[in-house]
């Protein structure tokens, strides 16, 4: 942040998502808060909304958890839990996890998820290779999809 002090603007960007959300850039933010740096934010693509935009579950109500949890069994036992929160509140579970973990986590994904939830993957959105694809969890087990070291959003919803 040195050439900010010195009165030059610097730009963030992210690889494929929303500088700052799910991001380390955000550390950078709350740097430059500290340090009295201006922050603007700019307007672009970002694929947690255009994955939500594109699954055709509901955009009324939805929330971004993030990364679930690295264990097994936490993580499926979140993953349960966003199921329940998401009928409790009609409400779509938007999450994220690291690019070569993705094809773990969709094998919990069906493993763990009623069949008839709704589990939308968005993939490599805005690339020549994108995917997105929403499919009730019991049917995923028979689409595979390789997401290995693709960055990838998952969406589910039980309604």
């Amino acid at each position: 942040l040195t050439p900010c002090l010195h009165g030059k603007n610097v730009g963030l960007l992210s690889e494929a998502g929303c500088p700052g959300v799910a991001d380390p850039g955000a550390d950078v933010v709350k740097i430059a808060h500290q340090k009295n740096i201006k922050v603007v934010p700019l307007v672009g693509p970002s694929s947690i909304l255009l994955a939500l935009m594109s699954s055709g579950m509901n955009g009324q109500s939805f929330a971004f958890n993030g990364y679930l949890p690295i264990d097994k069994n936490e993580r499926k036992q979140e993953l349960k839990r966003l199921e329940r929160l998401s009928f409790d509140q009609n409400q779509s579970q938007i999450f994220i996890e690291t690019p070569y973990r993705n094809n773990k986590m969709l094998e919990d994904i069906t493993a763990v998820l009623s069949d008839n939830t709704s589990v939308c993957v968005a993939c490599d959105i805005t690339l020549q290779s994108e995917f997105i694809k929403t499919l009730p969890a019991g049917n995923w087990k028979k689409n595979k999809v390789d997401l290995h070291k693709r960055p990838t959003i998952f969406i589910i919803h039980k309604s």
